[in-house]
């Protein structure tokens, strides 16, 4: 995981470039200088792991608002803009956060306080480099399978909707706001072990024999180990749910299921909310091997699994949600997806 230690300090006065370098390398930053817009341009052209920036608003050659203007203006990766100004420039403020800037800090500077605003700016970085894993993980599981078009902005919202609504409506399973967005956040993740199914299983067209079900199978098993190394590895507690829907979601109420044939509650609730998201998003889609069906029809499927493939409760929340998921569906047609 990226850590987002680099900094760079643009400063036309030495002292305050001196003052600032000393209290970042307190808190172990690697810090790049710069004595104007123009200079720092050049240091972010040649470092473009440089996600931190802290600058001047006043200086010779190329000020504050222009770098700032060029930053946003050019840049693949977002960078972290933070200005530091004289007391008394509102203005000056004004202009640089309308420019792009993200946040400001008054001269004289408290180190603490720059400290903390750093620590803040490096949480949203780390939180872009997360979805950025995410989203490239996901695609390569797409890539390979046959859900392609809209599916995985559809299962996002779809256990969105659900997580959002348990997380309000049914405090007693401890169903957090925070849990909703990691759900939805890693939801992408379900099939991230199709990436290891061999093409003529994944691309067939006809039912699968038995010993190409049980290949088919094993996408749960081999994703879920994926994403579990990776959370013992980093500790990263989205990591932890994500390992959770890839590993489970296959499994059924009833015990049925597989990779581990759990049981109700020993499934985890991750995994109960993304087997209805998914087994909804897959029949109201065209696959290569079925046809698309109604809402009405899905829906009908889904109440005769309550208690059997599907947790009850999940399953009332999604009745009560309906109209919501027919407005995901509407959105995300896969007709409508340009080429």
């Amino acid at each position: 995981m990226l850590t987002h230690k680099k900094i760079l300090i643009v400063e036309d006065d030495a002292s305050q470039r001196l003052f600032f370098k000393m209290a970042l390398e307190t808190y172990n930053y690697e810090i790049f200088e710069a004595e104007n817009g123009k200079e720092a341009y050049k240091i972010l052209s040649q470092n473009t792991d440089i996600r931190l920036v802290l600058t001047d608003i006043k200086m010779p050659e190329m000020d504050g608002f222009e770098l700032i203007q060029k930053i946003r203006e050019e840049e693949r990766r977002y960078t972290y803009i933070l200005v530091a100004s004289a007391a008394g420039e509102k203005e000056s403020i004004l202009k640089a956060l309308d420019l792009g800037a993200n946040d400001f800090l008054s001269k004289p500077v408290v180190p603490k306080e720059l400290q903390l605003r750093l620590e803040g700016a490096s949480r949203l970085l780390r939180l872009e480099s997360q979805d950025e894993f995410i989203l490239s993980m996901a695609k390569m599981a797409e890539y390979r399978s046959n859900e392609t078009g809209y599916h995985l902005e559809r299962v996002k919202a779809y256990t969105k909707i659900l997580a959002d609504d348990l997380a309000e409506k049914k405090p007693e399973i401890c169903v957090s706001g925070q849990f909703a967005e990691e759900i939805a956040r890693v939801s992408p993740l379900h099939d991230i072990g199709k990436v290891a199914m061999p093409d003529k299983i994944l691309h067939k067209h006809a039912a699968l024999t038995v010993d190409e079900f049980e290949v088919m199978k094993s996408h749960t098993s081999l994703g879920g180990e994926l994403l579990l190394e990776l959370y013992e590895k980093t500790g990263a507690d989205y990591l932890k749910v994500a390992y959770d829907i890839a590993m489970f979601h296959h499994e059924r109420y009833d015990g049925n299921g597989y990779p581990h044939g759990l049981q109700g509650k020993e499934i985890p609730m991750a995994a109960r909310i993304m087997a209805v998201a998914d087994v909804y998003d897959a029949m109201i889609s065209v696959r290569c091997y079925k046809k698309r069906y109604k809402h009405d029809f899905v829906r009908s499927e889904i109440v005769g699994g309550k208690g059997r493939q599907f947790d009850p409760v999940v399953v009332d929340s999604f009745l009560g949600q309906q109209e919501l998921w027919l407005t995901v569906a509407t959105r995300y047609d896969d007709s409508k997806r340009v080429a």
